[in-house]
C-alpha cells in the first residue's frame, strides 16, 4: 500500500446512498462511484465559539481501493473528500 497523506482536499462529493439515514454507503467522486465496504470511525466537530453547534459530522471510510475521510457541512448539508488515507 501506498500512503497517501496529504493535505486536505476538501472537494465536493455527493452521497448517492446511506445505511440507516446516516452513514454513507455509497458516493460519487469525480464522477467515479464508490462502495463504502465499512465505516471504520465516525465523529462531530464543533467549537465552542460556534455556541456548541456542530459544525459537521465526519467519517473514515474503507471502500475496496482506499480508504477516505469525508464529512458533512451541517450549515450548509453539504458532503466533502476531505483526504484520501490510503490506497492499493
Amino acid at each position: 500500500m501506498v500512503s497517501l497523506r496529504r493535505r486536505a482536499l476538501n472537494e465536493p462529493i455527493r452521497i448517492t446512498a446511506k445505511r440507516h439515514g446516516y452513514f454513507p454507503k455509497t458516493f460519487t467522486w469525480r464522477g467515479k462511484r464508490h462502495t463504502v465496504e465499512a465505516v471504520e470511525k465516525c465523529w462531530t466537530v464543533s467549537r465552542p465559539r460556534w455556541s456548541g453547534e456542530a459544525k459537521r459530522h465526519c467519517f473514515r471510510l474503507r471502500t475496496e481501493n482506499a480508504r477516505f475521510v469525508v464529512y458533512q457541512d451541517l450549515k450548509h448539508d453539504k458532503w466533502f473528500l476531505e483526504r484520501i488515507l490510503k490506497r492499493n
